[in-house]
């Protein structure tokens, strides 16, 4: 297998978290734009985090294509209501704040929460220790998961054209 089918199929398993590119675009394509899209986004996932709080507990956020489109998804709950919140992956605006009514959103949702609820961790100070303890990353995905009966959170880091997926503990 050569190099560029190595990092091509790496690249595809680190990223599929990310919505589908609409049309009929490979994945080798969905993977190069992706990849050339999160270099020049300026907001960040820790930004994205922040500004979700006036809108209930973040819990879940990343980077994501909608529409051939970068964007942030913010996974929020406030009690038993579960919101989603789009913002501009350029600027961090919020673009729109949707209630999750999908059921499968709204499963992972549920399962997310649940996560949170064992959590003595916010996802922030998760996110910021998995960049602190991969100098030059920045993370484009935060999940928290329920393992073993732990609350763990699933961290995406990008470094220069590498992703890298590390767990960090929440209690």
């Amino acid at each position: 297998m050569t190099r560029r089918a190595v990092l091509l199929a790496s690249l595809f398993a680190a990223i599929s978290f990310w919505s589908t590119v609409g049309g009929t675009a490979g994945a080798e394509e969905m993977d190069t734009a992706a990849l050339a899209a999160m270099k020049t986004a300026k907001a960040t996932l820790h930004r994205a985090l922040i500004a979700s709080k006036t809108h209930g507990t973040p819990i879940s956020a990343k980077f994501e294509i909608e529409d051939g489109k970068l964007q942030f998804s913010i996974y929020t709950m406030k009690g038993n209501d579960f919101m989603e919140i789009v913002a501009d992956a350029k600027t961090g605006t919020i673009a729109r704040i949707e209630e999750i009514t999908d059921a499968m959103d709204l499963n992972q949702a549920m399962e997310q929460k649940a996560a949170m609820a064992k959590a003595n961790v916010p996802l922030l100070t998760a996110a910021e220790a998995a960049v602190t303890a991969n100098a030059g990353s920045r993370a484009v995905s935060i999940v928290p998961k329920l393992k073993n009966g732990q609350a763990t959170a699933e961290v995406t880091l990008l470094a220069g054209s590498t992703f890298k997926t590390v767990t960090v503990k929440l209690d």
